[in-house]
Formats: structure tokens, sequence, C-alpha cells
């Protein structure tokens, strides 16, 4: 389990990007891409490198009007995810 007082950072060279032929978002990174679905897409846009794993849950339970215990597992697994494919880190 991920500490709540853990930071997510997108690392460099990767970016949200629209993918306006296709009408979806994508994670880009060299040579790699990964859609997105709305739920991460709501998640990725809350990482902002300064945010906590407890603040970025507590925002998006608020503004989702969902279980924070829930959020929390769904978050931590897509960010722990996304870390496995080296597409951010934790600090």
């Amino acid at each position: 389990m991920i500490a709540q007082d853990t930071i997510p950072v997108i690392l460099r060279g990767v970016r949200l990007h629209e993918d306006k032929v296709r009408g979806g978002w994508v994670l880009l990174a060299p040579e790699r891409t990964i859609n997105l679905d709305p739920i991460g897409l709501a998640i990725l846009n809350e990482v902002d490198g300064e945010c906590s794993l407890g603040k970025l849950v507590s925002v998006l339970a608020a503004k989702y009007q969902a279980p924070a215990e829930q959020i929390e597992s769904d978050v931590t697994d897509f960010l722990t995810g996304l870390a496995d494919r080296r597409f951010l880190e934790f600090i």
C-alpha cells in the first residue's frame, strides 16, 4: 500500500494529450501510449506533482461524491500500474 503523504509525479517526457482524431485522451511517453478512459483522465487531471495521494483521494471523493475508501483503492491501483510501466513515480 502506498502512504497517504506520497506524491505521484508524472515523469519528464510524459504528457497528457487529446487525440482529436480518435476522440479521446492519451498518456504519451517516448514510444509508448496509453488510452485513457474517463476515470483515468479524472485521476491524472489531479496529479500536479505537489498534491499527496491522500489529498488527491479527498478531492476526487468530494468531486464525485463517492466513498473515499473506494476512490483510494481505484486511484492507488491505477497509479501503481502507471508507475510499473514507468509513466510516473512516487516521491
